[in-house]
């Protein structure tokens, strides 16, 4: 079944995409959420208009998310936290904790754009991923420091 998202859905696709999904995912998740319409002639119409009415204002948002990655650049981050002697940390580094030290380096950036490749539950060096727009994606390299 073909679907229009309305929001931008992780593993999915973005905002005012046309997508195919399963027939129960689409009838039974996205559509009664509000995260889907059916994908009718009428509705493909109204999106190709809206689409073509917001491309200036999608441009802006590109052009801002480009900037921030490159101000974000080649940035490390640091993220204390307590850890044992063995190098394990208590718990596990979040996408809010990356969340809040970049914006102690001046940088907003949203948690839920923000991704990890593996689980943190060591001391070391990890990669993030940030999704600052459907085009633009900017890794940033990350050092848990035990406090």
């Amino acid at each position: 079944m073909e679907i229009i998202l309305k929001e931008d859905i992780a593993g999915l696709g973005y905002k005012n995409d046309v997508v195919k999904v399963r027939d129960g995912y689409g009838r039974n998740y996205l559509i009664p959420r509000g995260l889907a319409v059916m994908a009718t002639d009428s509705a493909k119409k109204v999106v190709a208009e809206n689409i073509k009415q917001a491309a200036h204002k999608a441009e802006k948002l590109k052009t801002d998310a480009l900037s921030l990655a490159e101000r974000i650049g080649d940035t490390t981050l640091d993220i204390y936290t307590k850890a044992g002697e063995s190098g394990k940390i208590f718990g596990a580094v979040t996408t809010l904790q990356i969340s809040d030290a970049l914006k102690e380096k001046g940088f907003e950036v949203d948690r839920k754009r923000i991704s990890l490749k593996t689980e943190v539950k060591n001391l070391g060096q990890y990669v993030a991923i940030l999704d600052l727009h459907k085009e633009v994606k900017k890794e940033v390299v990350f050092n848990v420091i035990a406090e």
